[in-house]
């Protein structure tokens, strides 16, 4: 059955206009075989993946609880909630990231801003888009995470006695908050949320927005690094499967978070992604997380991520004549 929030969305597409979020948004559309489209090749015959690309998809990562028998929503109800987003959250609304829209579409008695400053509004934001699916999780079946490990239930019990308002010291900040890294994968959208890709035939570059993250991936037979050399961004290596470029990183050093909900990342993941060009304006990113240290099995999710024409990645400026971190702890300097 379907949930009464979609019910009452599509009843919105009736009743109200589109507003300001995903007022020309809509979900990625797969061109007809009559369009000619075929993959665009580089001198060397390999599939050309370079320029911008930005994740601003609505999809949150797992399957809300509402939707558990729902993976797809119809075409109907994808209108709805784009509408329903463009209504209630204006220009001038509390910004909202990541997950926190597409929840709050669904009960609005949820939270809809990131903090509690009130002064960051929706009209800093990209447009969201909306699509079918109603999680980036494909890989268990039902949308949601695995089973996490004792290890995971016991880091995650550490952290909630954290005082998350007041730190004692930067050691109790994110990585993010300190300005040092926003791992990997990246799976918060929306937020400084594009990359830019540059190939060569030995070599693929990939450069995040956020804190200006760039992960030079070699394609020939170098070696690995050392095992004992670990990183934020990991070493990674990268091979071609036909049109799909796959991306194997390890090497990770363990002290980065997976999304900013704090899903944890040990120093024994494995991170495989598959970028493959499935339309003319589309990314599709395939990420495999293989942590054995606090996930039961592996699980895998999908970016559909967007084609941005004459976008450049603008300087991210975080340390730099920064004020802020003071304020935010006795001991913070």
């Amino acid at each position: 059955m379907r949930t009464k929030a979609i019910a009452i969305g599509i009843v919105a597409v009736v009743t109200t206009g589109s507003g300001v979020l995903g007022q020309t948004s809509s979900a990625p559309r797969t061109p007809a075989a009559s369009s000619g489209w075929s993959v665009p090749r580089l001198a060397d015959g390999r599939p050309d993946l370079q320029g911008v690309w930005e994740n601003n998809s609505a999809t949150p990562l797992e399957r809300p609880r509402e939707l558990a028998n729902t993976p797809r929503l119809t075409e109907a109800e994808v209108e709805a909630m784009r509408r329903k987003a463009g209504t209630v959250f204006g220009p001038e609304s509390d910004a909202v990231f990541g997950d926190a829209l597409y929840l709050a579409l669904l009960d609005e008695n949820r939270p809809r801003q990131l903090g509690a400053t009130g002064t960051y509004s929706s009209n800093w934001l990209p447009d969201r888009f909306f699509e079918p699916r109603t999680s980036l999780i494909e890989s268990p079946a039902n949308g949601r995470l695995p089973p996490i490990t004792p290890e995971n239930a016991r880091l995650r019990a550490s952290r909630a006695t954290v005082p998350v308002e007041r730190p004692a010291s930067a050691a109790d900040l994110s990585l993010q908050d300190r300005c040092i890294s926003y791992g990997l994968p990246d799976l918060f959208a929306a937020y400084m949320s594009l990359y830019r890709i540059v190939q060569a035939p030995d070599v693929v570059a990939i450069e995040m927005e956020k804190i200006h993250d760039v992960r030079v991936v070699p394609l020939d037979s170098r070696r690995a690094l050392p095992a004992s050399f670990t990183h934020y961004m990991g070493d990674a290596r990268g091979r071609w499967e036909g049109d799909t470029l796959v991306v194997e990183t390890r090497g990770l050093n363990g002290r980065q978070w997976l999304d900013h909900n704090g899903l944890p990342a040990s120093d024994k993941l494995v991170v495989i992604e598959r970028f493959r060009r499935p339309t003319i304006g589309q990314l599709e990113i395939e990420y495999t997380i293989n942590d054995p240290t606090y996930y039961t099995r592996p699980w895998t999710t999908t970016v559909n991520a967007r084609y941005t024409t004459g976008t450049e990645l603008f300087e991210f400026v975080c340390n730099e004549n920064e004020r802020s971190t003071a304020h935010m702890g006795p001991n913070i300097k």
